[in-house]
């Protein structure tokens, strides 16, 4: 009976895990769709933009006032399109969750199956003590999927306001680096070296002159 459930579980698990990889699967090819028509839309409405300024520069002010407006149009669609891709990010980021999550149950599965087989040779004065173990690894377990299964933040979520006051502190960031960045750079001035011939020299002339000084004292008092 349990090689039965054993069977049926097992193809369920494998069925749900090839499930979710074919979801992540059509989620990247759609937003590879999404990401391509996105591109195709940005050179409409940059031609859009040209078309206008031809038109202005010929004086045909209602083309291009029609040109801005379809160029408004194909923005619109962008925008529409990176709401659809932040969607499946999200939805994909929820599913390889789901997947982490599914793989490590089924570890702890694993664990506690085998962790079973072995009390089984445990003797009857290990019950207590038996138990209190799997009372701890069932806590252990149950904080783990409570943290696993905690949900994670959709893009929807995100405050503009705080991602704008974070790009505001990194341009603030750059400027100041910019500013306390040396603007030139002082030339290095290479030791001058004195030729050992002048640096022997030196101190044999101080002590010439220093000799004629006193004989010319010596001189001085004699004549005295």
């Amino acid at each position: 009976m349990s090689g039965v459930f054993g069977r049926v579980f097992g193809k369920s698990k494998e069925q749900s895990q090839a499930t979710a990889l074919a979801s992540l699967d059509k989620l990247n090819e759609t937003l590879e769709m999404l990401e391509k028509k996105e591109n195709l839309l940005v050179k409409k409405a940059n031609l859009e933009v040209e078309k206008a300024k031809n038109f202005t520069k010929a004086k045909n002010k209602r083309a291009a006032i029609q040109c801005l407006k379809r160029k408004r149009l194909y923005e619109q669609q962008i925008e529409q399109i990176g709401n659809f891709q932040l969607r499946i990010h999200d939805q994909m980021i929820m599913l390889e969750a789901a997947k982490a999550t599914t793989e490590t149950v089924d570890a702890l599965r694993t664990g506690a199956s085998a962790m079973k087989a072995m009390h089984k040779s445990t003797y009857v004065t290990d019950v207590d003590k038996t138990m209190d173990e799997i009372n701890d690894n069932t806590e252990n377990m149950r904080q783990i999927q409570d943290l696993l299964s905690a949900p994670m933040g959709a893009a929807a979520d995100f405050d503009e306001d705080e991602l704008e006051a974070e790009l505001a502190d990194l341009e603030g960031e750059e400027l100041e680096a910019e500013l306390l960045a040396p603007t030139t750079t002082a030339p290095s001035t290479a030791p001058v070296r004195v030729p050992t011939a002048q640096q022997s020299t030196r101190p044999s002339a101080q002590s010439s002159k220093a000799e004629d000084d006193e004989l010319a004292a010596l001189q001085a008092e004699m004549a005295m």
